[in-house]
């Protein structure tokens, strides 16, 4: 059974952060590369164009989340949290917030993309020509890099899809390299 027929089957086929029946999707909670049950919900495109910031902010659509962020399953619950972090300047959803719960565990995924930091403090990725990176976005190399511990070089002009960005320091991302994971330094990538 694939992952987006399990995630359908737990969800009853409806969004599982507003409940909307329609245009459905599977949606993988970054910083997470690859789909699974445990890392992945279901949402509807509303949701989706807002949580990947395509549409305008809807904050009365986001009101879903008072009964969401309750869901059993932990993913649908890091999505909520994270909404609601981004909304917490509204007022009812720090409350919200205040309200929930996480683990150890998820509280460490949920903050993984910085959606609690206050836009002063946070870590922001920029490439060569100062153009800001996000979590997802395709970068090329600008120079021939030695990868550290091997004996690879990873070549200029070559393309690094999805990138991750590392939530403590500014100029590291990390990406696939020839099937090798490896961490770059921002200044010598362009985004793409």
């Amino acid at each position: 059974m694939s992952v987006l027929q399990m995630l359908q089957d737990r969800s009853n086929n409806t969004c599982e952060l507003c409940g909307s029946k329609e245009n459905l999707s599977q949606y993988t909670i970054p910083p997470s590369l690859n789909e699974n049950v445990a890392n992945d919900v279901l949402v509807c495109k509303t949701c989706l164009d807002q949580i990947e910031g395509t549409v305008d902010m809807d904050t009365n659509h986001w009101r879903c989340l008072n009964d969401s962020m309750w869901n059993e399953n932990v993913a649908v619950q890091i999505m909520a949290w994270r909404m609601l972090q981004r909304m917490r300047a509204e007022g009812w959803p720090k409350d919200l917030v205040d309200m929930m719960y996480l683990d150890e565990e998820a509280l460490a995924l949920a903050r993984a993309t910085g959606e609690h930091e206050d836009e002063a403090n946070k870590i922001i990725h920029r490439d060569v020509n100062g153009v800001v990176l996000e979590h997802g976005d395709s970068v090329v190399l600008i120079k021939d890099l030695k990868v550290k511990g091997s004996s690879m070089v990873a070549k200029q002009g070559t393309a690094v899809r999805n990138i991750r960005l590392d939530h403590e320091n500014a100029e590291y991302i990390e990406g696939r390299v020839d099937g090798q994971n490896i961490v770059i330094i921002t200044k010598y990538v362009k985004k793409s």
